[in-house]
């Protein structure tokens, strides 16, 4: 028996795993809505940094083919670089950038990123990712709901913050 007949079944058994499936999308799609500007706002902290502090770094794209964990991996990777690079400079920032913007930038915007606060709370989503097709059964969906519910209660507010923190560093860099 393939997939679409056993999940066939399992709708006829289930009716509400449909609607069940649907909202399982659409928190799938508002994740995924989320990392994207995460990721638009990693690209416009590399463009802020290469035209005032003069660091170059290539722009990064949200993979919706790959996994979240994947998608992580390259913010979390692309962080790092920033970090190191900030890290060789750190004299020249320290004197180009008034203290409490040096001090935003190297911990509210790199150091969150590093330790994972605000990119490690979605990546247990994969696992219940492939719930939103197949056969599974009422209690398997409404399990993945509240985990993807649980979520994106987390990563919401961390994904506002890191934005927020990019968006404060950039507009004081572009005022210096």
């Amino acid at each position: 028996m393939g997939s679409s007949q056993s999940s066939m079944w399992s709708d006829l058994f289930y009716p509400g795993n449909p609607e069940r499936r649907q909202r399982l999308t659409r928190k799938h799609q508002e994740l995924l809505e989320l990392m994207k500007n995460n990721f638009r706002a990693t690209n416009q902290l590399i463009e802020t940094l290469k035209k005032h502090v003069g660091l170059s770094f290539s722009p990064i794209a949200v993979n919706e083919k790959a996994s979240v964990k994947e998608n992580c991996e390259v913010i979390i990777a692309r962080i790092r670089e920033i970090q190191a690079e900030v890290e060789k400079i750190d004299t020249h920032l320290k004197e180009k950038l008034e203290p409490t913007l040096y001090k935003k930038l190297s911990v509210h915007v790199l150091t969150p990123v590093l330790y994972n606060d605000v990119f490690l709370p979605i990546i247990g989503v994969d696992m219940i990712a492939g719930a939103i097709g197949g056969s599974v059964s009422r209690d398997q969906l409404e399990k993945a709901l509240e985990e993807y519910e649980k979520t994106l209660d987390e990563f919401r507010p961390a994904s506002e913050q890191y934005q927020d923190s990019i968006t404060y560093v950039r507009i004081r860099l572009e005022k210096n």
